[in-house]
């Protein structure tokens, strides 16, 4: 392969994992659920054999093109990091921790001194609950908003009219720099909003991630180390904390992220695009609205059907989950899920089953076997059979 396009649809998830009880999700299933709730129309994942892959409830066409299965999480966890970072080749036998009952006073403290501030909140909540909560007393005072929730995050929302969006960027840093060792998150997330009163407070595209360093070494680092190139789009450069990288551009939503990515479809290059889509995780899957994560798979496919026409020979484009977020599942929180793994190219003439593979990690073993490195993550890569 010359191009891969990596497209990450953040949580949507393709069944519960075996070890689903013991993160409290049993009977999760993103697709399964939504797809039979909404009936969203999908013809082009189903061209390319969507509807094979286990609890997927969408036609088996007899002339699909395409290369699908499922992945399982090794990592422990569930979130958006472990993910990505699993599907570069890099597993976590231990999850991040989670602070269910807020951060610890010597964390806060240290958090308060080094600002020169007071905090407000320090529990775990909706980002848009807790605004309506201590929105308006944060436009009195000025100081920040810290919450956290299920994942293993310091988010710290500010308004971007009283302060500053890069003091916000600043105090994350300084947040990152204390919450190390026992306390060490998986990302400290900088949260500016907007609006005078509550029940009017918006969140804005202005998001930023400041992710621990990638505990070993990625796929993308391979990738650039023999000088291939590599690009992140969305939230990539956050959670990979721009390492391996040659490219990245941090735009927010889907539409923004899949218009950057059939862009970057018209350039000359070889190498890979790793694309992130937040909205079916952020906007539709916490908030549990399964007509938006419906018809946000619908439009997805939309332009899918455009990035098949964009496609040269030698192109691969390979879609994937981070975890699941089933929409009609209890709670907020995300679901321990197996991924869906799909694959098409030009060349492909017919439909290959890829199974149920053990770790997410084969995908990094496929990319970097299309690119001819020694690599593979102590993973299996299945690039032999994106050839049928």
């Amino acid at each position: 392969m010359k191009r891969v396009f990596l497209i990450v649809l953040d949580s949507v998830g393709a069944g519960e994992l075996p070890n689903a009880a013991q993160y409290g999700d049993v009977g999760a299933s993103t697709l399964e659920h939504t797809i039979n709730a909404e009936h969203p129309k999908l013809p082009n994942l189903t061209k390319i054999g969507f509807g094979f892959i286990p609890t997927v409830p969408l036609e088996r066409p007899g002339d699909a093109k395409g290369a699908v299965g499922r992945a399982a999480e090794r990592s422990a966890g569930k979130d958006t990091t472990t993910g990505h970072w699993e599907m570069t080749g890099v597993t976590l036998l231990k999850p991040f921790p989670t602070f269910p009952n807020g951060f610890p006073l010597e964390v806060i403290d240290a958090f308060e001194k080094a600002i020169g501030r007071k905090t407000l909140g320090n529990y775990a909540a909706s980002g848009t609950v807790i605004l309506d909560e201590l929105g308006e007393e944060h436009l009195k005072t000025g100081d920040p908003i810290v919450y956290t929730s299920a994942d293993s995050v310091f988010q710290i929302a500010c308004n971007e009219q009283i302060i500053p969006v890069e003091t916000l960027y600043e105090w994350c840093k300084i947040a990152r720099d204390i919450l190390k060792g026992e306390y060490a998150v998986g990302r400290v997330i900088a949260r500016p909003f907007i609006g005078s009163h509550s029940g009017e407070f918006i969140r804005t595209p202005r998001r930023e991630d400041f992710s621990l360093p990638p505990v070993g070494r990625t796929l993308l680092d391979a990738l650039h180390e023999k000088g291939i190139f590599t690009m992140g789009i969305g939230k990539i450069g956050d959670i990979f904390c721009q390492r391996g990288l040659m490219e990245s551009v941090h735009t927010a939503g889907n539409p923004a992220c899949i218009k950057l990515w059939l862009k970057t479809m018209k350039r000359d290059f070889t190498g890979l695009v790793f694309v992130n889509l937040v909205d079916f995780d952020m906007v539709y899957g916490h908030r549990r609205d399964v007509k938006g994560y419906a018809d946000a798979l619908a439009a997805f496919d939309e332009k899918l059907g455009k990035a098949m026409k964009l496609a040269r020979p030698g192109d691969l484009i390979l879609i994937d989950a981070d975890h699941g977020c089933d929409p009609t599942f209890h709670g907020t929180d995300h679901t321990r899920e197996y991924i869906p793994v799909a694959a098409w190219s030009p060349e492909m003439t017919g439909l290959t089953e890829l199974g149920d593979r053990s770790t997410f990690a084969d995908i990094a073993a496929t990319i970097a076997e299309l690119f001819g490195l020694p690599d593979r993550f102590g993973a299996q890569s299945f690039a032999a059979e994106l050839t049928k």
